[in-house]
């Protein structure tokens, strides 16, 4: 058995340190997205689709049975894999099903990421103050200093072509095209991930209803953020035991 856990932007796999913590489990996996804690290959595009296609090729070097968790993209790269290769999880969770609801609209700073230059000055003032400045903008987000630190000091260009290059693959519609496909999760066990107060990934209403054509059950995490994983471990990992327990 192993879990298997993914990142999203701009992050690396330190936003799973307590959580992994939590669980106290030896058999976890963290994968870093290219780009994101990576090396960004030259010849990879970073489109959403080669994401889910290095996610794929990953999965299959892990000894399974496999349980998949993804946070922002990364829960973004688990639903695009359960839509396409199922077979290579025996359960998965994401909590950004919602991004594939016919009716998601991308937030403020997406939304500037898809615009050609608006999203190059927005990365080069987020990522151009140096390590200090970078660490300050996440520890702003709510993020625990030691891994805001962490995080920013694989903030550099490859992560930043890395933005860019995925936003600008996933603008609209080609995230409600994709969405067309969530039925087809519904292949494994699925839990979608609700938190109440993250506002990146689109009304209540929009997640429940791409959880249940994805055919997965939802767990309200009443009053949590974005980084849920950060805010409260023991609650995050309670959660996913509990969905994992119910598969024996």
């Amino acid at each position: 058995m192993s879990v298997v856990f993914v990142h999203g932007n701009p992050e690396t796999s330190a936003i799973w340190g307590p959580l992994v913590s939590a669980l106290g489990r030896d058999d976890v996996v963290l994968l870093s997205p290219p780009g994101f804690g990576a090396p960004l290959p030259g010849d990879f595009g970073a489109t959403f689709l080669e994401y889910r296609d290095w996610l794929e090729a990953e999965l299959a070097t892990i000894d399974g049975p496999i349980d998949l968790v993804g946070h922002d993209w990364g829960g973004g790269h688990v639903v695009n894999v359960m839509m396409h290769r199922p077979e290579l999880a025996r359960s998965w969770a994401s909590d950004v099903v919602g991004l594939f609801d016919p009716d998601y609209v991308w937030h403020d700073m997406a939304l500037i990421w898809q615009t050609p230059g608006a999203g190059e000055e927005l990365l080069e003032n987020m990522m151009g103050g140096g390590l200090p400045g970078r660490t300050e903008l996440m520890t702003s987000l709510g993020i625990p200093s030691d891994i805001a630190a962490n995080i920013a000091q694989h903030q550099n260009d490859d992560m930043a072509k890395a933005i860019l290059a995925l936003y600008r693959s996933a603008a609209q519609p080609a995230m409600a095209e994709a969405g067309r496909n969530l039925g087809l999760a519904a292949a494994r066990p699925g839990l979608s991930l609700l938190a109440t107060d993250d506002p990146y990934i689109g009304a209540a209403d929009t997640r429940c209803r791409a959880a249940e054509r994805a055919g997965a059950r939802t767990e309200v995490l009443d009053g949590l953020g974005h980084w849920w994983m950060l805010e409260d471990p023991d609650r995050g990992a309670a959660a996913l035991t509990e969905f994992w327990n119910s598969l024996q």
